[in-house]
């Protein structure tokens, strides 16, 4: 077996679509007052479920796990920031340099926190 999706529990999913469509430039493959999905061209899909209507029902109210986005160089994860930010895209960290390598985190509407980074030389 193979993980293939990621769920997101959000509070409004035609909303939470409208802005990852923005993030990701990939339309949704379906869109629904209860959920949205992406097949990304990764092969991930990224599904975003109503929290209000998800079964069986979960107490979590987003902001629990982390999208991390692997970008190809240090130069794109800035690149990346600064689009972001252009695009109203409320930033947790600003870029810098960690452990693993260059980073940022932003966060969406329902507080999922969403990681650009590029590795570090090994």
């Amino acid at each position: 077996m193979t993980p293939a999706m990621t769920i997101l529990y959000v509070d409004k999913p035609e909303d939470s679509a409208r802005f990852y469509e923005k993030l990701f430039k990939v339309s949704p493959a379906e869109v629904s007052p209860t959920f949205a999905l992406f097949p990304l061209p990764s092969g991930l899909v990224l599904g975003l479920w109503s929290r209000h209507t998800v079964e069986p029902a979960s107490g979590g109210t987003g902001g629990g796990c982390e999208l991390a986005i692997r970008a190809a160089s240090d130069a794109e994860v800035d690149a990346v920031h600064e689009e972001w930010t252009k695009l109203g895209v409320r930033i947790l960290q600003a870029p810098c340099v960690m452990d693993f390598g260059r980073t940022f985190t932003a966060v969406d509407a329902d507080n999922h926190r969403i990681r650009v980074f590029h590795p570090g030389e090994a």
